[in-house]
């Protein structure tokens, strides 16, 4: 069961404005190009403006979570990278030299990387925000992942990491993660709540062998028949077979959308994360936007679930919000066309002629 101030916050979202998504429309209808010419870009221009309620948005002021957290389930051999990886790559993450940095950087985020749950101490680590609610979820092979109230914790974590960045001025969040073996958890999770089968939605993760690859599939099938998780209620999916930061993604995406701003996700994790988020409050998934899909085939499946359409196909796999990064890029261009173009009229252009009435249309 979730807790009240929880419950609260998710029956608090709201769907986005829908008079300032017609406003978006028309006013992009009446800029210079053929109507829907710049396809996606256009709609992601309306769904900003939806999503803010603001048919002026401001420029994109993006920020990227970095969630990291171990996940008991290696101990199973699932993974081609031993687990002490994870604390060595947030290590890498907080000095800037890993390829979240280079590429948030490239599109002017910041990047706030967050101890979930690293088997590791790391608070001497400096520029780290700790937040770690154990080292590591238990062994989901065996028992739980995690208790009712770690779960509670790791969704409220991400709920106030999201308000306080949109307190200091954040208008764009963009997802990422790290945890060797979360691709095990994202498989289980996303076989539970879209009906697949196991065999269908897991991929190599870290590129484990073929050896390797058909025991994780068992693992996470043995998992599943010893817990039943339930489809039909998302909380327990995440206590079961989840992870600490798939349960803070969980709270960011929910916190986003309390708070009107979009929300980029990146790959395969982030997408199991919205897929539990979207079953607690089906109104979060219009405040989604897809970066890419991955090389991971459950991605694909995430995506086809929640009828989001991503905008790159670049055979990426890395995680850590590398392909969010590339889509607040993209963002920036959408609304910087949609304020910054001329309308016909203003640029003294003629419209396409109505076939109707001969005249000109968006003059």
């Amino acid at each position: 069961m979730m807790d009240s101030s929880l419950k609260s916050l998710i029956s608090s979202i709201e769907p986005p404005n829908a008079e300032a998504r017609i406003q978006a429309q028309t006013r992009l209808d009446s800029l210079t190009k053929p109507p829907g010419s710049l396809g996606q870009l256009e709609d992601i221009a309306v769904q900003v403006v939806a999503i803010t309620g603001n048919v002026s948005p401001s420029l994109p002021n993006p920020i990227v979570f970095t969630l990291a957290a171990d996940h008991g389930v290696t101990a199973e051999g699932v993974s081609a990278y031993p687990q002490p990886v994870t604390a060595q790559m947030v290590k890498n993450f907080v000095q800037g030299g890993a390829g979240v940095n280079v590429l948030a950087r490239h599109a002017g985020a910041s990047v706030c990387v967050v101890d979930m749950g690293v088997a590791e101490d790391l608070k001497a680590l400096s520029g780290l925000v700790d937040h770690k609610i154990a080292l590591g979820t238990k062994n989901f092979a065996k028992e739980h992942a995690m208790t009712h109230d770690q779960a509670l914790q790791s969704i409220q974590t991400g709920i106030n990491l999201v308000k306080t960045a949109c307190a200091e001025g954040k208008n764009v969040i963009a997802v990422g993660e790290m945890g060797i073996g979360n691709t095990t958890a994202s498989a289980a999770i996303t076989s539970v709540l879209t009906g697949k089968s196991v065999a269908e939605v897991t991929g190599r993760g870290t590129g484990v062998d073929d050896k390797r690859f058909k025991h994780k599939i068992s693992v996470i099938e043995q998992a599943l028949s010893l817990h039943s998780p339930s489809p039909s209620n998302a909380f327990d999916v995440l206590v079961k077979v989840g992870g600490f930061e798939i349960g803070g993604l969980v709270g960011i995406i929910l916190g986003g959308a309390a708070c009107k701003v979009p929300v980029i996700l990146d790959g395969f994790i982030t997408g199991a994360s919205a897929l539990i988020a979207v079953a607690l409050q089906p109104q979060c998934r219009e405040y989604l936007i897809a970066s890419h899909v991955s090389q991971e085939p459950g991605h694909r499946m995430v995506l086809e679930h929640l009828q989001l359409d991503p905008l790159l196909d670049l055979r990426m796999r890395l995680g850590e919000g590398t392909g969010a990064c590339l889509a607040i890029t993209l963002i920036q261009a959408a609304v910087k066309i949609y304020s910054g173009m001329a309308t016909f009229g203003e640029a003294k252009v003629d419209g396409a002629v109505s076939q109707t009435s001969g005249s000109p249309v968006g003059s």
